[in-house]
This record gives C-alpha cells, structure tokens and sequence, in this order.
C-alpha cells in the first residue's frame, strides 16, 4: 500500500478561490473558497476528503494509515479544537484528507459536531468518509445517516471487522450498500485489511465514476410541510449558492441555534462566494416570519 500514500508535490491550475471547475467528467466539486475560510487551502491538491466518524471507531487509525507521515495538526481557525490533515496519491490524483472532529451527530449541540456539519455542509468535500465501528454499526449509523442528509459523495468504511469477526458477528456489506445507497467498504485499518479497497472507493465517488443515492426520508409530517416549502424557497433565492437548502431549513424549523445566528450574522452568507448582504437582511426577516 505504501506506493498508492506516498506524497509528491504535483502543479495543479484547479480550484482558485470559490467553487471547483463544473461541467467536466471526473471534476472536483469542493468549495474551496469555503475550504479557505474554514482553514483549508487546496493549492496543489485535486480532490478533498473529509473523514468523520463517531469516536473509538477506529478513525485515526484510518487516517494515520491513509497518510503516513505525511501529515500536520493545528487548531480549526478561531477554535480550539484540534485538526490534522494528511494527504495520499491514488491514480495519479493528489488527495488531501482532513480529519474531522469524532462526534455522534451533525446536530451542532457541541463545538466538535459544528465544526464537522460545518465542513461537509460548507466545504463540500469531493468525498466524506464516513468511519464506522462493525460491532457497534446500530448505534454509528446515526451518524451515517445524517452526514448522508447533506452529501452524497460519501463512501462508508465498515471498520473493526477484525473485532467483529472475533466476537462471531455477520454484516453483508453488499446489503447495507444498496440500503444506504452509497459504497461501504469493510476494514481492518490496524491489520491495514480492506484499505486498497477504500482508496478505490474514494477515488471512484470523487471522480464521478459512482454516484450516490442515499437513503433520506421522503415525505416530512404534514405539520411541517408549508413551512418547510417556503424556507427552501426563500434559502434558495437568497443564497443562490446554498449547498442542500432543505437540511439547513430543517434545522432552522428545528431551532438549531448555530444556523439561525449563521444567518443573523451573515456568517453563513461569507461562506457562499457572491452572496449578496441585502439577501441575507431579507432572509433573516422572512426566516423570522414562517418560524
């Protein structure tokens, strides 16, 4: 595995401050002037990968593995919360991969989970991996599920199954694919067991070749439908640029705290290239009258 993680400095002319070039057959998609502001240059990079996952799962391993040596820390801008990013080779393609915080959710009821829902949301890596421990996959699939509500270019690593083989335990993988709708890729990181496997994976959702089409619940109570409507449609002309407006509606109809003052504040608006503050002023009012 060692040849496909090696590092080597290659001159890119792609993503220069707001959204990578569109239109093209295996194009990164990330932000990269969101990436900017979240502490992320992707200079010299191709692609952008976010790898998540609740803690004890086994998600450093995974990130040392992919990595190597290769690697920094530091703090996310005006956090202190600490970040590593790494970066591997693969078919040619430079990959950058920025571990994000261990959380159980996207719900931002904690500095680590608004940092994490920040990055998938704003960022728009080109792939989340999402690390799961398969002995206790019930309990992490809350985790996967809701990553899945803001992106679908995830790729699921099913990790620990080393442990779950020890204690008798069966996953089909291949099932638990088609249901979520994305790839799952089962590994052992410590034994370095399935990782060529994800590599492929990766490279494969963020060069388009598979296309995801995750799980996510189709039909909202009727009580929040019309609210819910309107939100999306007032997000969406006001921030044109909005990655999944309806996510961030629902958490606005949720009460999510962090997104209403990202609003008021106009932080979320300085996270979409172009948007324009007079939007923001009005969004903010008309927010206000369909909560």
């Amino acid at each position: 595995m060692a040849d496909k993680v090696q590092i080597e400095p290659i001159p890119l002319t792609s993503t220069q401050g707001g959204h990578a070039a569109a239109g093209c057959d295996g194009c990164a998609v990330h932000n990269a002037g969101a990436l900017l502001k979240l502490g992320v240059d992707m200079q010299n990079w191709d692609y952008v990968v976010a790898l998540a996952g609740n803690p004890n799962t086994g998600k450093s391993t995974v990130f040392n593995a992919l990595t190597g040596l290769r690697q920094h820390t530091g703090n996310w801008p005006g956090k202190t919360v600490a970040r590593a990013e790494g970066g591997f080779v693969y078919s040619d393609k430079r990959y950058k991969l920025v571990d994000l915080p261990g959380t159980y959710s996207l719900l931002a009821t904690s500095l680590d989970e608004e940092i994490a829902r920040d990055f998938i949301l704003f960022g728009q890596p080109d792939v989340t991996i999402i690390v799961v421990d398969a002995t206790r996959l019930e309990r992490n699939l809350n985790l996967v599920l809701q990553t899945l509500e803001i992106t679908d270019r995830a790729v699921v690593c099913l990790n620990l199954m080393d442990e779950a083989r020890r204690h008798k335990l069966t996953i089909d993988d291949r099932r638990l694919a088609r249901d979520l709708g994305v790839p799952v890729v089962p590994t052992a990181a410590r034994q370095g067991e399935g990782l060529q496997d994800l590599l492929q994976a990766v490279h494969e959702v963020a060069t388009g070749q598979v296309i995801g089409k995750p799980y996510r619940m189709q039909k909202e109570p009727k009580a929040i439908k019309g609210a819910l409507d309107r939100l999306v449609a007032q997000l969406t002309t006001a921030f044109p640029g909005l990655p999944n407006a309806r996510w961030v509606a629902l958490r606005l109809l949720d009460g999510d705290e962090s997104i209403v003052q990202a609003v008021r504040s106009g932080e979320l608006g300085q996270l979409i290239s172009g948007t324009p503050d007079v939007a923001q002023r009005q969004l903010t009012h008309q927010m206000e009258v369909v909560l």
